[in-house]
């Protein structure tokens, strides 16, 4: 899809640093993956860039604080999250003083290093994709197959967000030497950088860093501005012609694809030592004042960006967190930036909600899916229930883009459908793994249980078998005994009669 961009707006004014809140709000949940516990208590003094928050998941990104201060809660809170359900969170009083820990950067040496050293530097660093997924990226940077191609996402293509445009325009070339990173990290002989042709700055940025420091192995490719090209199968397809089968992974083809921000976060860590603990936000759309993107540390609350930008406009509409095509709507400003948010969004209007009506089967959606999906089938399926038949339709591959949602004539929400049937279906999965567990603890207690009473069985036979052997021994030993005692006194009874007979015969013999 050609989309209307909306992009100018956020890029009248020049790039930001946020102020210092009197509060950070921290979930503990801020990646896809293992949930993290506290590493400190209320009361505790922390600084900026200590750790605070950590999971033994293998899935896991730890948390920082983002600036120094005092623990004043640790308790659920409102978090920007579609469900809208409250969530575990670490609130932070900062001091105003912003003091860091002693931190440890890698500096030069990361080409030194072995592999795995600088992926545990980037997990012990909390780095996750920023591109939205917020996926580890240690583990997305330990590939199960060979990988001869790195791809920098610079496309950013859903409208208004202009993050990552703005971050390659100012610091293009830490990207390259976060580059330099990861291909030294993942053996690959290559890299490509996709960008959108609507982003001429940041394209000059890029080819001045490249000229500065050539590198044969990164090249430039700037594609054309189509939404949603910046999606990461999408966007190897479009790049190296490279298919990802439905269900398999990036690196079953060779490739690992990166966010431009992911990289510059990595350059941070590695050449800095700062854990990611801030990042740019785009604030924007014709419901704020004064449109900017903003350095903005991580659990600072939105009405505080909102502020900084001017505050609202007299006729304000919704409030999203992310691109009017893959955002979502958030219920008040009172929430926290989080390491996914790369944009909030506030519209000047509420859009008209438009009465649906039964699909007409005109095929337009199947027209623009980039998955090349049946979204009209999966439809039914997801309405009906039938979920095996929705995921034998690879349902997964869908990726939320919007633009069924965007062509429906019929005016469907058919993405707000797909991701019902998705959370059903892994709720059921989930369910079911419980359930195997469960069965399968049951089926080993039983058997131990069973072990249990087997092996006290024959324990029991054997303590009957060696005392009725002793017994026995007992018996025999007792009887052959008295036979003994029995001969003695035979033989002294036969002796005093032998010795009386004598007495009587001496006496008898007497005069």
């Amino acid at each position: 899809l050609v989309l209307p961009d909306h992009k100018a707006l956020s890029k009248q004014h020049p790039l930001k640093k946020a102020a210092l809140p009197p509060q950070l709000i921290i979930p503990l949940q801020q990646q896809a993956g293992g949930v993290n516990t506290p590493l400190v208590e209320v009361g505790d003094t922390v600084l900026k860039g200590q750790k605070i928050a950590d999971s033994k998941s293998p899935v896991g990104a730890p948390i920082h604080a983002p600036s120094s201060g005092k623990i004043v809660a640790i308790d659920e809170r409102a978090i920007p999250h579609p469900s809208g359900l409250p969530a575990a969170c670490i609130t932070l009083a900062t001091d105003g003083k912003d003091t860091w820990t002693d931190r440890a950067p890698i500096g030069n040496r990361y080409s030194e290093l072995p592999a795995e050293t600088l992926r545990q530097a980037i997990r012990e660093g909390g780095i996750v994709g920023l591109g939205g997924a917020a996926f580890p990226t240690a583990i997305k940077l330990t590939p199960a197959h060979p990988i001869d191609t790195l791809i920098i996402n610079a496309v950013e293509c859903e409208p208004y967000i202009t993050c990552d445009d703005v971050l390659t325009q100012h610091f293009a070339g830490e990207i390259i030497r976060g580059i330099d990173i990861l291909l030294r990290l993942l053996g690959a002989p290559q890299c490509i950088i996709g960008i959108e042709d609507n982003k001429p700055d940041a394209i000059t940025s890029l080819q001045h860093a490249l000229k500065a420091k050539p590198d044969d192995r990164i090249n430039l490719t700037v594609v054309p501005t189509r939404y949603p090209s910046g999606s990461e199968k999408q966007l190897i397809k479009l790049l190296t012609g490279r298919e990802v089968p439905s269900g398999r992974l990036p690196a079953n083809v060779g490739v690992v694809c990166q966010n431009v921000g992911t990289v510059y976060a990595i350059h941070q860590l590695v050449m800095l030592g700062n854990p990611l603990i801030s990042r740019l936000v785009t604030v924007t759309g014709e419901g704020i004042r004064n449109p900017k993107n903003l350095e903005v540390l991580i659990g600072t609350p939105i009405h505080q960006l909102i502020e900084e930008c001017g505050g609202y406009h007299e006729s304000i509409g919704q409030l999203i967190m992310g691109g009017p095509m893959m955002g979502f709507t958030l219920e008040n400003d009172q929430l926290p930036i989080v390491k996914a948010s790369n944009c909030i969004l506030v519209t000047s209007k509420i859009p008209e909600v438009k009465q649906e009506i039964p699909c007409i089967r005109c095929g337009a959606c199947e027209e623009v899916c980039p998955a090349q999906l049946q979204p009209q089938q999966l439809l039914w399926y997801s309405r009906s229930g039938e979920h095996e038949k929705a995921k034998k339709h690879n349902l997964f591959d869908c990726i939320e883009c919007g633009c069924c949602d965007y062509v429906c004539p019929s005016h469907i929400p058919l993405v707000q459908h797909y991701r019902y049937t998705k959370s059903e279906i892994k709720t059921r999965e989930q369910e079911m793994a419980a359930a195997e567990i469960a069965k399968q603890r049951f089926e080993n207690k039983k058997k131990r249980e069973e072990t249990l009473t087997q092996e006290k069985e024959e324990r029991l036979a054997k303590k009957r078998l060696q005392l009725e052997k002793k017994t026995k021994e007992q018996h025999t030993d007792g009887g052959a005994k008295q036979d003994a005692i029995q001969a003695a006194l035979a033989r002294v009874k036969k002796k005093k009669a032998a010795k009386g007979i004598q007495k009587l015969s001496e006496l008898a013999s007497e005069p």
